[in-house]
């Protein structure tokens, strides 16, 4: 087998994403061969070297699986949970070092892909990639409201808004799908980039309020009528459209 850089080894074992890598590697918490390898870029022979991570041997490549989940609320997106939460994790039912691609909040629910593909990760996860995500969400607008103020509201979303640390978010797409009721509707927001909460940050700038919110699309790859917390592995064909996506 080829040499690799090292990061790309440490992404591909699943443990972390290929920029998280790169920061174990500078600080020290790398080894390869029992000697502690700061410098990026270093190659090694996965099926040769040994690659240690805080004192723990990565297991040698692995076979990449790749998982579609629809997430139900009341769980978290991370591999562990230091409050002993329930995690996406939890349900997938593989032996694989899989970790979830991007989060979606706890009471998100919603397209959540988990692989141990950590170049991928990487690719899908990084602002300069801006990996496109749609949402749909049941939203409340104040009882005086008629739909031109629903309309205008969308439209600031659409051409950006302010949210936390004064971060204003680029140009997205909101509509209207559906009225729910005199003051709640279903709407559709498409946005590019990956901040924490940022569509439920991006909602409540535009003076609205969420009631429900689901990730139903990630790329090409769509949630489809899969049922919340179940999952399926994506085909081949899925998954060669995912890192087309990705660049």
């Amino acid at each position: 087998m080829p040499q690799i850089v090292l990061q790309k080894v440490i992404a591909d074992a699943g443990v972390a994403s290929r920029r998280a890598s790169e920061e174990l590697i500078s600080s020290g918490k790398v080894k390869v061969n029992n000697n502690t390898v700061t410098k990026l870029g270093t190659r090694v022979d996965p099926k040769k070297d040994t690659v240690e991570l805080n004192g723990k041997i990565l297991d040698r490549p692995q076979e990449l699986v790749y998982f579609l989940l629809n997430k139900p609320k009341g769980i978290v997106s991370t591999a562990n949970d230091e409050q002993g939460r329930r995690t996406v994790i939890d349900l997938i039912d593989t032996e694989k070092r899989i970790v979830p691609v991007g989060r979606l909040d706890m009471y998100t629910t919603g397209l959540l892909i988990l692989t141990n593909d950590g170049d991928l990760v990487n690719k899908l996860t990084h602002p300069r990639f801006e990996h496109e995500k749609e949402y749909e969400a049941i939203i409340q607008v104040p009882q005086d409201w008629k739909k031109e103020n629903l309309d205008h509201a969308l439209s600031k979303m659409s051409k950006g808004v302010k949210i936390a640390n004064d971060f204003r978010t680029s140009l997205s797409k909101a509509r209207v799908l559906s009225q729910v009721s005199s003051d709640r509707y279903t709407i559709s927001v498409v946005i590019h980039e990956g901040k924490n909460h940022q569509v439920r940050q991006m909602i409540d700038a535009a003076g609205l309020s969420v009631v429900e919110l689901k990730r139903i699309r990630s790329g090409p790859i769509a949630i489809g009528d899969l049922k919340q917390d179940a999952y399926r592995e994506l085909t081949d064909q899925e998954v060669s459209e995912l890192k087309k996506d990705a660049g």
